[in-house]
């Protein structure tokens, strides 16, 4: 399953980054959890709303990355995500993150695959056809 990449643009501040100047690695589960966010809210899903009127939820189950070069601070960044697979109750998202810059370098890589459940319960849930048409 191929598809066009979602595209959300970054900038390291300071305070992603350790006395170097270099990004702190945890923070880049935070960019791409930001543009997988953005991912779904490009499509028209807001995840708050999945919770209140479908009572579904999707969480992280497993994250996969390479660091392949540091980012440092003040560069420009895009985070590209698309949906490698999925299963009746699961997404793997495939993520790179790379230099906006005429090289666009990839620094990080990142399969992260979120599972969907039940937003009261916590028990897997299958999602919905209709969320699936929209993501892919």
């Amino acid at each position: 399953m191929q598809q066009c990449p979602h595209e959300w643009p970054i900038r390291i501040y300071y305070e992603d980054t350790d006395m170097q100047g270099i990004v702190y690695y945890a923070n880049y589960l935070k960019y791409l959890e930001r543009a997988r966010t953005e991912f779904l809210r490009q499509r028209g899903v807001e995840q708050d709303a999945l919770i209140e009127n479908h009572q579904l939820a999707f969480a992280v189950r497993t994250v996969q990355m390479e660091y392949l070069k540091p980012a440092k601070f003040n560069d420009q960044l895009i985070v590209q995500t698309r949906v490698e697979t999925f299963k009746s109750a699961s997404l793997i998202f495939h993520q790179s993150i790379i230099r906006n810059d005429p090289n666009h370098e990839i620094i990080n890589t990142a399969n992260i695959k979120v599972a969907c459940l039940d937003a009261d319960t916590m028990r897997v849930k299958v999602i919905p056809k209709t969320l699936i048409e929209r993501l892919l």
